[in-house]
């Protein structure tokens, strides 16, 4: 192969690192962060009655990806909105447009997607349930505690990624008011959907039976929605022995220099990932910087 040849694959092979990494690089942590297991599908679900713990179902366990249609796109606060196009404010609008164009995706240099991020993600976690305090532990090392003692929220809290939260029972409805979130640091899912501080989040969690744990949620940011926006979705049971992994998002963090801005490829179906990048995209020109960079 010539120079002149050599040159110009190397700066296809640059650029198409590029893109697939702003396209795919968290939907690879998470593989990773979950081992490469599948979604689980109906069939792998055990079947039986709620389990208890006290006077209140247990929500324990590890709670994976569902394959079916009404759960997806998966990393979509918007999924069951027409288009999945979310009711912007005008600053809302212009922050979301600001994300795409600007924003490299935080999740991929590993700072903590929060929530409601984490709610419409494809990872799954794992749910420790106790009598005054209930953990989340997420696949990339991530967790988050809830207490459930009858405290208020402070008058003013300190800002962090899963805001102050608060856990309480509504009869068997596990129920979580969250404020207090840092402003923009994060995006509220995987398209660059932004939030800013003043998020207000609830979640309502049951489980209906052994093998489902289904949640409900209301975000409301009234400087970039105009509405609260609902979202619900339903995670299966994982297999036995299934739990979250260690995972160490800085260590050899080789994508970080490739990742262009914004979230990447989404399909039509609302859907981002690898598989929907295809062809491939055109060849650069001869003034394109990655083919000028790179020596003889």
């Amino acid at each position: 192969m010539g120079s002149r040849s050599r040159k110009y694959a190397l700066a296809l092979a640059t650029v198409a690192m590029g893109i697939l990494s702003a396209v795919g690089t968290a939907y690879a942590q998470e593989a990773q962060a979950n081992r490469g297991r599948p979604a689980q599908t109906e069939t792998d679900v055990p079947k039986g009655p709620t389990p208890r713990l006290g006077t209140h179902p247990n929500l324990s366990g590890y709670w994976t990806t569902s394959r079916s249609a009404k759960d997806k796109p998966i990393g979509n606060l918007g999924k069951d909105y027409p288009g999945y196009k979310l009711p912007f404010t005008p600053a809302g609008d212009a922050a979301h447009k600001y994300n795409v164009e600007h924003t490299v995706d935080p999740e991929a240099l590993c700072i903590l997607g929060g929530i409601p991020r984490h709610n419409a993600s494809g990872l799954g976690f794992q749910l420790l349930q106790g009598e005054d305090q209930t953990a989340f532990l997420y696949g990339y090392t991530t967790y988050r505690f809830v207490p459930v003692d009858g405290r208020k929220h402070a008058d003013d809290p300190d800002p962090t990624y899963f805001g102050e939260e608060i856990g309480s029972w509504d009869g068997d409805t596990f129920v979580i008011d969250s404020v207090g979130f840092k402003g923009t640091q994060t995006w509220a899912d995987e398209n660059a959907d932004p939030h800013s501080d003043q998020l207000h989040v609830v979640e309502r969690w049951t489980r209906p039976d052994l093998g489902h744990l289904h949640l409900e949620m209301i975000v409301e940011d009234p400087k970039f929605y105009t509405e609260p926006i609902h979202f619900q979705r339903t995670w299966l049971l994982g297999k036995a022995g299934q739990q979250v992994h260690e995972f160490a998002c800085s260590e050899n963090n080789v994508d970080a220099p490739h990742i262009g801005p914004g979230p990447g490829f989404i399909g039509p179906d609302g859907q981002r990932g690898y598989e929907n990048l295809a062809p491939l995209p055109p060849p650069p020109s001869k003034n394109h910087p990655a083919v000028t960079s790179i020596p003889e």
